[in-house]
């Protein structure tokens, strides 16, 4: 009796264990669908001339998308400026003032931020910004996905530095450091591999927002490093091309999606060789 019962207890678990198995590789099906389908597109369009060269009229063969690569660039860099500073500062407020009034509205802030609609942060920034400017600009356009950024930032840094000992500060302040230096100079290096990987998720995030930048940005056809002025950048590009009705920039919105698609996955391998880098064993 008790070898039948042990017999089905381990036929029972393997059954589970399959199905979970065939429900996890399901969850990917999709991922490796669009992944092939941009892949097998993609791989077609790019070459050298394809990322130095700036978009060519309609109708005219080559062009490339430089004024795209060099815009993300800059304007995911000034909203990393913007957002990272902020976004360490916040968590390190709320992880030493977690039960105050004021770090209570803040994480609820930042949790409903977070769940904003990235249409609705660019079109707020349209009226806080680039009506009073009078001009849409790449500034615009960072200050936009700096807020998308600031809630991910604050909570991932204070969950972060929440996990590290008391033990820590309070020997640092028995020793006579001052607070600001305990705080800059022992908890937040100790918490170095979750903030670290915090930014890079945050950058992640908004390298292939479109929404914002439509009320931002707004794009533009030549290379322009200007923050001041409208700036094209990857996404952008890849949506105006894609709704126009010409095949040529249909094939170079999908090489631009090939691209940042690889730009993301970086990111993300970056994100966890840098946990594994800087982890802190407390």
């Amino acid at each position: 009796m008790n070898a039948v019962v042990i017999q089905y207890r381990k036929t029972k678990s393997t059954l589970f264990k399959s199905v979970v198995i065939f429900f996890s590789l399901l969850c990917t099906v999709p991922l490796l669908c669009i992944l092939y389908y941009i892949v097998s597109k993609g791989t077609k369009e790019i070459n050298w001339h394809f990322l130095i060269r700036l978009p060519m009229p309609v109708g005219e063969a080559g062009g490339g998308i430089a004024n795209a690569l060099s815009g993300s660039v800059i304007i995911v860099l000034v909203a990393a400026v913007i957002a990272i500073p902020l976004g360490i500062l916040g968590g390190i407020y709320l992880s030493e003032n977690k039960d105050k009034k004021l770090a209570y509205w803040s994480r609820l802030s930042a949790d409903i931020v977070q769940g904003i609609p990235s249409v609705v942060t660019g079109i707020v920034v349209y009226f806080w910004i680039v009506k009073p400017m009078e001009g849409f600009s790449a500034l615009s356009g960072s200050l936009a996905l700096a807020i998308m950024m600031l809630p991910i930032l604050v909570r991932i840094t204070e969950e972060t530095l929440l996990r590290i000992p008391n033990s820590f500060k309070e020997a640092a302040l028995a020793l006579g450091v001052p607070y600001h230096r305990t705080m800059l100079k022992v908890i937040v290096p100790c918490g170095l591999s979750g903030i670290l990987s915090g930014a890079l998720l945050a950058v992640a995030r908004i390298a292939g927002e479109t929404a914002p930048l439509l009320f931002t940005a707004f794009g533009n056809p030549y290379m322009n490093v200007n923050i001041f002025k409208p700036m094209q950048s990857l996404p952008l590009m890849i949506y105006n091309y894609a709704i126009s009705p010409y095949n040529q920039w249909h094939n170079m919105a999908w090489g631009a999606a090939m691209i940042l698609l690889i730009w993301i996955l970086l990111l993300n391998i970056l994100t966890k060789l840098a946990t594994k880098r800087w982890r802190v064993q407390l």
